[in-house]
């Protein structure tokens, strides 16, 4: 018979990337984490994506999500995305679902709905290869999507931008891996237009250096 011990709380923080990328200007430093605190069932979710250019921050989101499991390896999350950078900050309501799909893909799916009637769809898969027990080759992708026009911080409608990135990785230890890679990322339509506006390029292919750790 199973108690209330049966179901601690359990806390988990995930440094997916902490990495410099290699371009034709500026290097970016880029950190995307994220953590929980719960037990088996609900719990809440913390997001950070964080990236850096000449110690300035570019862009800087924050998400804080209520996360229930739904199904065996997937949750349902709802809460708070708060976008800080680039200016002028943006809040919108967050709703999607996490976990592993068939074939072990990672998968991060997650509508949000904003302010002036703005929208967004954001999905993100992740598949890792074990070539050794200790040399993990991990492909992923992220495709972002809008419902109108934002000129202000630069986006457009329809598809916005693609991130395509393969990574190397060796897990000196489960918890810590030092990895290389290459990382290509793409701007389209509405969104392409503002950047070149702006005198920035629409594509980039970048070589990558840094780390993965969880605790």
């Amino acid at each position: 018979a199973g108690g209330r011990g049966d179901d601690p709380l359990l806390t988990k923080v995930m440094i997916g990337q902490f990495e410099t990328r290699n371009t034709d200007g500026p290097d970016p430093l880029v950190i995307e984490a994220q953590g929980w605190i719960g037990k088996d069932l609900n719990k809440l979710w913390i997001k950070a994506e964080i990236e850096e250019v000449d110690s300035e921050t570019e862009e800087n989101e924050l998400q804080f999500l209520y996360s229930r499991a739904i199904y065996p390896y997937w949750d349902l999350q709802v809460g708070w995305r708060h976008d800080d950078r680039p200016s002028p900050d943006r809040d919108w309501l967050a709703i999607g679902v996490q976990g592993l799909a068939p074939y072990f893909f990672e998968v991060d799916a997650a509508a949000f709905i904003g302010e002036s009637g703005q929208t967004a769809f954001r999905v993100e898969a992740e598949y890792e290869a074990m070539l050794t027990q200790k040399l993990v080759l991990s492909p992923e992708i992220e495709l972002n999507f809008h419902g109108k026009d934002d000129e202000a911080v630069g986006v457009g409608s329809g598809l916005s931008d693609m991130e395509l990135g393969v990574r190397l990785r060796y897990e000196i230890k489960r918890e810590f891996a030092p990895y290389i890679g290459v990382n290509w990322t793409k701007k389209y339509g509405d969104t392409a237009d503002f950047a070149r506006a702006e005198g920035e390029d629409t594509s980039d292919t970048q070589f990558v250096v840094g780390f993965r750790a969880w605790f």
